[in-house]
C-alpha cells in the first residue's frame, strides 16, 4: 500500500447536490479500492486562469492509501466524468 493525494476541481456550474454527489462518488470509489485517510473540501475558490469559460471551481483534496494500479483507474474515471474541470494525483 502506497500513499497518494488527489486534488479534484469540480465545475461550479453544476447544482450543489451534483457537486456533493461527485464528492461522494470519488470518496466511495477510493474506499472500495484502498483506505481513505482524509477528505478536505476546500469549497468554491477562484481559478488561477479560466477553464472552459469558468472562473471558479469547487476544490476537494483526498488523501488515501492504495495499491499502485488504482491511481491509473481513478485518473481514467476522473477524465470521463462530466463536471470535473481538472484533477491531479500525486504519490507521496
Amino acid at each position: 500500500m502506497q500513499k497518494y493525494e488527489s486534488m479534484i476541481v469540480i465545475s461550479t456550474k453544476q447544482e450543489e447536490d451534483v457537486i456533493k454527489g461527485l464528492v461522494e462518488k470519488f470518496k466511495s470509489l477510493i474506499e472500495e479500492n484502498g483506505t481513505l485517510v482524509s477528505v478536505d473540501e476546500w469549497g468554491k475558490k477562484r481559478l488561477a486562469y479560466p477553464i472552459n469559460d469558468e472562473n471558479d471551481g469547487y476544490y476537494v483534496l483526498y488523501n488515501y492509501e492504495c495499491n499502485a494500479d488504482f491511481p491509473a483507474e481513478l485518473d481514467r474515471v476522473l477524465r470521463i466524468t462530466d463536471g470535473v474541470l481538472r484533477s491531479l494525483i500525486i504519490k507521496k
